[in-house]
């Protein structure tokens, strides 16, 4: 690569393809290990890599399949068009000859051929060989049914290559990196930094690399590249492209600077109910009101029952049961002893399809007395297309406000997978749930409606002490005319 791999620079023009350190660093990872995922940086080079890698192949290995992924036709002609330039650069005496050459294809004389083909439901069951690379994977739409068609066809000893920059959480590539990370998988996670880049970070161990950089035309300035390149994007944007954080990247419906505060003050510190469905982080204190929403599942495997917790004084989600094998009847049963343990609480259901069957049970079986009706004296509520955009919208107003405080990692996991698709439709990402959002954006909404119509005074979690909840604790003043200033209630105590 470094003695006779050339390739366009957009600044310096065709240019010897020297690598840096951390570029190195990921040649010898495709060549140690036969499964590689790669978290880059914008601008790493990687795909150059990817791509002078592959004709390294091609050249110097007989009847070599190597096969390209990219996001859509012009990244995958693009691809194609680096190595074709690649392999002209090359001294003759290194260019086997070419027998095809079209947009796709590039196949040489001693049978290597290289395909690059843009992503589609059925790309892996189309294509065989013995490398595939996939260039930003975070960024494929279906990639997960892509990756479990071509699989067969490299298990046998073929080798693949992930590189992507990040692209949210819960994705396949999110997932695969992860568990490689952790060894969970055959994968090697190979990870970059922007500060590893020498036109980035001026660095002491690459001194011998600047000397060369300022011989070059035109000169590089990077004393100021991060600077400027933070002033000309949004936060979130140079989190995903340079600072490769998956939390808080994507197009997730609640902002990403929000979905990292949460995951700051997620709070471990709970017990269960229930085997584990349900978890509890505070239990009720005898003068605070509670919401519960409900959101119900049929229990078979699929999507989960779920409801929230909400204390209406200070916003807090104090417990919360999850669960995709309990039936209807059990959920309705739980909800039932929860709703009395909380204080009677106000229970709202979303009564579609079978909530409905959650409502009768808690209603006209169960006989609980607080259950929440509508402004027709209907009770659980109806969700339909309209009303669903507008309880979600204050639901992201309540946690981006701090009207609600979320303890629970569960609900963030669904928060950092609930996106705003291409059609602005708002809703889980493929594969992924949002039951525990839409039973908290029940709960919100009642404690919305309960604010705005109560004489009360609302706090949030800072305004008080919990000290100070309870008079009897604390010597209480009274008006004198005369006689002592403080009333002695110790006798209530006993």
């Amino acid at each position: 690569m470094c003695n006779y791999i050339r390739v366009t620079h957009p600044v310096r023009g065709l240019v010897p393809f020297k690598l840096y350190p951390f570029q190195e660093r990921i040649v010898g990872e495709l060549q140690e290990n036969r499964f590689n995922i790669l978290r880059k940086f914008r601008q790493a080079g990687c795909t150059t890599i990817a791509s002078a890698y592959s004709l390294w192949m091609a050249v110097f290995q007989k009847h070599q399949a190597i096969v390209i992924l990219s996001k859509g036709d012009t990244e995958a002609t693009e691809v194609l068009d680096r190595i074709k330039i690649m392999y002209e650069e090359l001294p003759g005496f290194l260019q086997p000859g070419i027998s095809e050459d079209n947009k796709h294809t590039l196949k040489l004389k001693n049978r290597s051929v290289i395909k690059s083909r843009p992503s589609g439901k059925q790309s892996g069951r189309s294509l065989a060989g013995s490398f595939l690379i996939v260039d930003e994977a975070a960024f494929i739409e279906s990639i997960d049914t892509i990756w479990a068609a071509v699989y067969p066809i490299i298990s046998t000893g073929g080798r693949a290559f992930i590189l992507s920059t990040v692209n949210g959480v819960g994705n396949w590539f999110y997932e695969t990196y992860n568990k490689a990370a952790e060894e969970a998988n055959a994968f090697t996670a190979v990870d970059i930094r922007w500060k590893e880049h020498p036109e980035y970070f001026r660095c002491s161990d690459y001194e011998h690399l600047y000397k060369e950089m300022e011989k070059r035309t035109p000169p590089l300035n990077i004393d100021d590249w991060e600077s400027i390149t933070k002033a000309n994007m949004p936060r979130k944007q140079w989190l995903q492209e340079y600072e490769c954080e998956f939390l808080g990247t994507g197009d997730t419906f609640i902002d990403g600077i929000v979905l990292s505060h949460l995951a700051e003050n997620v709070n471990k510190e709970f017990y269960t109910k229930y085997n584990n469905r349900m978890r509890v982080w505070k239990d009720p204190e005898p003068f605070y009101d509670y919401v519960i929403g409900v959101d119900t599942a049929l229990g078979r495997d699929r999507d989960y029952s779920a409801f929230q917790v909400v204390n209406l004084y200070n916003g807090e989600v104090v417990a919360e049961f999850y669960s995709n094998k309990t039936t209807i009847d059990d959920f309705s049963s739980i909800l039932n002893g929860e709703g009395i343990y909380y204080n009677i609480a106000n229970i709202v259901v979303e009564r579609n399809t079978v909530g409905n069957h959650v409502v009768d049970l808690l209603y006209n079986k169960l006989e609980y007395e607080n259950v929440w009706h509508d402004e027709r004296g209907l009770p659980g509520f109806q969700v339909t297309v309209k009303n669903r955009d507008t309880i979600l919208s204050e639901l992201e107003e309540s946690i981006r406000t701090n009207v609600l405080k979320i303890n629970s990692e569960r609900t963030l996991n669904e928060l950092n997978t609930f996106v705003i698709t291409d059609a602005g439709k708002i809703t889980a990402d493929r594969g992924k749930h949002d039951d525990l959002i839409m039973s908290l954006s029940l709960a919100n909404h009642i404690m919305k409606e309960d604010r705005e119509t109560s004489i009360m005074e609302f706090k949030n979690e800072t305004a008080f002490k919990e000290d100070n909840k309870y008079a009897l604790k604390n010597k209480m003043p009274i008006i004198s005319h005369g006689g002592p200033k403080v009333e002695d209630l110790k006798w209530l105590m006993k």
